[in-house]
């Protein structure tokens, strides 16, 4: 049995509930009335709170803001029909915090610390947990190095944090996105496959660019050739085609996402066929154009599964069927809220009910 860890708890003065609009819950701007702070120093993981959610104290010498050794995670939690709180498949996104760790030569964090240090503070912001269909409370871990040294060396000391925001849905409509073939997000033998804060910021500037051309969004594709479609903006990327669920295969550049994960096995268990492969571009424009692609979608924790209605490529603009019609996705996307809510059996063993 796992020991209880010694937690400390220091509660705020005064709850920002009261003056929190749950109907207006724009993605990662409100926080919660706490966090979970651990320090990494002299080779063990010490100093656990729960505190008031404000700011950190540091150097401005940190090795995070210099070299990059920072990562995150995203999970959430769900308020159940008779009140009770579940987390979300926690047990996948500690593994990946730590697979991200080992490649940004950050220390584990230990199972005990993750999941007592997140019910400790769910409990303490129980509160804050929506209700409303669709509302969650998204969960943030992170990691980032603390030396306040100038050397380019990976850090003795590391601060690991949980921040807890309430959300409604990350997208409303479905997106018009464009297939990039100029930049990429990662490349062979990097770091695309750890949620590593580098990976995000070199995304940014083709984003902004798309942007200005109106898409919602960038389709990847691979850095050495464009041929070969990878993800979806901040989310794996997902395809019916021929009534087959198709969607590229994890490799040192594509995030093995939970949620896609999750679909994979929900859409196997509901009978329809699954494939994980390289995905080309040729073969999306081709399907879309003779009927044979029927459905796209992006999946990430934040989006969920998000409809893709339009796709651009080299300068023309292809538009997939209604989203209403998609039965594949909708089904699954269904049966995934059903779950994740307890509305349905959890056949799978996925909520962690607090």
């Amino acid at each position: 049995m796992t020991e209880t860890l010694d937690i400390k708890i220091t509660k705020a003065d005064q709850t920002r509930l009261t003056v929190t609009d749950f109907s207006q819950l724009p993605f990662g701007k409100v926080f919660t009335d706490h966090m979970f702070t651990a320090d990494y120093e002299d080779g063990e993981w010490k100093n656990l709170q729960v505190l008031p959610y404000g700011p950190i104290l540091m150097s401005p010498a940190i090795s995070a803001l210099h070299y990059g050794q920072a990562i995150f995670e995203g999970l959430k939690a769900y308020r159940q029909p008779d009140g009770k709180i579940s987390v979300f498949r926690a047990d996948k996104n500690f593994e990946r915090f730590n697979k991200s760790a080992a490649r940004m030569s950050m220390p584990a964090i230990p199972e005990d610390i993750f999941m007592q240090g997140l019910a400790a503070l769910i409990q303490a912001d129980e509160k804050w947990v929506p209700s409303q269909e669709d509302y969650a409370l998204y969960i943030r871990p992170v990691m980032f190095a603390t030396d306040p040294y100038l050397g380019v060396k990976a850090s003795d000391t590391y601060k690991f944090a949980l921040l807890t925001t309430p959300t409604g849905p990350y997208y409303s409509n479905a997106l018009k996105v464009k297939i990039e073939t100029e930049y990429t997000r990662a490349d062979d033998g990097g770091v695309g496959y750890a949620k590593t804060a580098g990976n995000y910021a070199r995304s940014l500037y083709p984003f902004e660019e798309a942007k200005k051309e109106g898409f919602d969004q960038l389709i990847w594709t691979d850095a050495s050739t464009h041929e070969f479609i990878e993800e979806a903006g901040t989310a794996n990327l997902i395809f019916v085609i021929n009534g087959k669920l198709v969607t590229p295969s994890v490799r040192s550049t594509v995030l093995d996402g939970v949620t896609r994960d999750t679909i994979i096995k929900l859409a196997k268990d509901a009978g329809v066929e699954v494939e994980e492969r390289r995905v080309s571009v040729k073969e999306v424009i081709e399907g879309i154009e003779n009927g044979s692609l029927t459905e796209a979608f992006a999946a990430g924790t934040a989006a969920t599964v998000t409809h893709i209605g339009e796709i651009g490529y080299q300068g023309k603009l292809y538009k997939l069927t209604d989203p209403a019609t998609r039965n594949i996705s909708n089904g699954i996307a269904k049966r995934l809220n059903d779950i994740r809510y307890g509305l349905a059996p959890d056949e799978f063993g996925w909520n962690w009910v607090l």
